[in-house]
């Protein structure tokens, strides 16, 4: 029952459904940190679509913002966000701790300010500077 209901709630933070994410939590029965099936946490599908109010949601959850998902989708919650230019999502990442300057890929593969600069769908310079003025800094 547990991984069902994980699968839903990891669902519906990528469909930015705060309403279901919140009723799914409140049983009691979840740990926003686990993953689905495939490897995503909540917060990462969320983070990845731009959600920012499922965000805060999860993040009050006790959903670690630092978490990396692997698997089918890979990458940590601030990766995700800045790779799309989500700034608002940045914004609450940081604001609950996330490290501004964690590499993805279990700290091998890119910072979230190289994600930002280069993006999955182009450069996004407001990402970029809310990373910067968090003190994200390039690194070789």
């Amino acid at each position: 029952m547990r991984k069902k209901l994980t699968n839903r709630l990891v669902f519906a933070a990528m469909l930015g459904d705060t309403g279901a994410v919140r009723s799914l939590l409140r049983s009691g029965r979840l740990d926003p940190e686990l993953p689905d099936a495939w490897g995503t946490t909540a917060l990462y599908a969320a983070s990845v679509h731009g959600a920012a109010d499922t965000v805060r949601v999860l993040l009050r959850a006790g959903a670690r913002p630092d978490t990396e998902s692997t698997g089918l989708t890979d990458g940590t919650p601030l990766c995700g966000a800045a790779a799309w230019g989500h700034a608002d999502t940045v914004r609450e990442l940081l604001a609950h701790g996330a490290d501004p300057n964690l590499r993805e890929d279990h700290g091998t593969g890119s910072t979230p300010l190289r994600w930002a600069r280069q993006g999955a769908s182009g450069p996004h310079p407001e990402t970029e500077a809310v990373l910067v003025g968090a003190g994200a800094v390039e690194t070789a």
